[in-house]
């Protein structure tokens, strides 16, 4: 199978994923449009919480092929955690989606349950500089398993982009920047060590 008409078949892929709209392949100017976006991104302090550390993004771009894709409201994102709070090599919080799992953790006093995100030591939170030493909070890779069954491909990954990304996607596919639409971004390769 040729390497566009498996694109292309990927691209048909994302399309019937309910609330998915318009998909794009990224050019190689592209990409490194996206990684300075992203390294600006990063360096910013995110939700007040600490610097950014956008894994899922960098995971994405290293791939053979990186396809950017709208979303509207009806898209499910895929299962948590979308946000995961570091301190140097240690998980100290993340975001869940589990009702009932975050009511239990509010009743530990140790725990501070901020939305859906919860913080594991509320005391770290007081000991930490900000400013020297903050918290790192990652948005890791996901899984799309909707692509993953596709043959011929292979280490599927997919990202969540910050905002400039997102409006810069969102322009390069000639689209308006509406209320309720976002962005994802896929990656994959095509050689596989066990021969798909």
């Amino acid at each position: 199978m040729q390497r566009e008409e498996i694109i292309n078949k990927v691209r048909q892929r994302l399309k019937e994923i309910k609330g998915v709209g318009e998909t794009y392949v990224l050019l190689e100017e592209d990409r490194e449009i996206i990684k300075e976006l992203e390294k600006k991104a990063d360096d910013m302090t995110l939700m007040g919480l600490g610097r950014g550390d956008n894994r899922g993004i960098k995971e994405v771009l290293k791939k053979d092929v990186v396809i950017p894709f709208t979303t509207s409201m009806e898209y499910v994102w895929p299962c948590c955690p979308n946000v995961v709070l570091m301190h140097h090599d240690r998980v100290v919080g993340e975001d869940l989606d589990d009702e009932c799992k975050l009511n239990e953790l509010k009743s530990c006093k140790d725990n501070l349950v901020i939305g859906n995100i919860v913080i594991y030591d509320k005391d770290l939170l007081r000991s930490i500089d900000p400013k020297n030493d903050p918290l790192i909070v990652v948005l890791p890779p996901k899984p799309c398993a909707e692509v993953e069954e596709l043959p011929h491909i292979c280490n599927v990954a997919l990202a969540s982009p910050s905002p400039p990304t997102d409006e810069y996607l969102k322009q390069k596919m000639g689209l308006p920047q509406a209320h309720g639409t976002g962005t994802f971004i896929l990656g994959f390769d095509f050689e596989c060590s066990d021969g798909n």
